[in-house]
């Protein structure tokens, strides 16, 4: 199972979408879930904590060298932590973190992946490789896509 969704998600939004993780990952059987993930911070990170707390194993894709100096500082000791915890480690072969490295990253995340979860409002990508993007990639893939955006909410 893989994870795409928007970053900067604000507090309120944030819960209701760790909780729909939360539930999504718990309907899995943990001997045989496995979660994909960049790791970056919001949903990709919300995911890749709950399929550890949930006793899945976690494979994560790094979408560039440069990709981990590219995120919030304040974020950084989660995605080591996480990043130690993963069982398989998937790189693009890129050098900078470009919405191109991010777009062959998400393409790995979904050939790796039987099921995508997608935190998506529905709305067109804000730059190549954004939400809309990968759920499209998915798509046109077969793989099958599934959507978790709380009612009401926004970005």
């Amino acid at each position: 199972m893989g994870i795409t969704g928007h970053r900067g998600l604000g507090a309120d939004v944030e819960g209701r979408v760790r909780s729909m993780l939360d539930e999504a990952v718990s309907a899995c059987d943990a001997a045989e879930l496995v979660g994909v993930s960049c790791i970056a911070d919001g949903p990709d990170v919300w995911f890749a904590e709950a399929v550890v707390r949930h006793g899945g194993r976690l494979e994560v894709v790094i979408p560039a060298a440069g990709y981990r100096d590219a995120l919030p500082e304040w974020h950084r000791a989660t995605y080591d932590a996480l990043l130690g915890q993963a069982s398989e480690v998937h790189e693009t072969g890129m050098d900078e973190s470009t919405s191109e490295a991010h777009m062959a990253g998400s393409e790995i995340l979904v050939g790796l992946s039987d099921t995508l979860l997608a935190v998506w409002d529905g709305k067109p990508a804000r730059g190549l490789g954004g939400t809309a993007d990968v759920v499209a990639y998915a798509e046109r893939n077969g793989t099958p896509v599934r959507v978790l955006w709380p009612e009401g909410a926004s970005r």
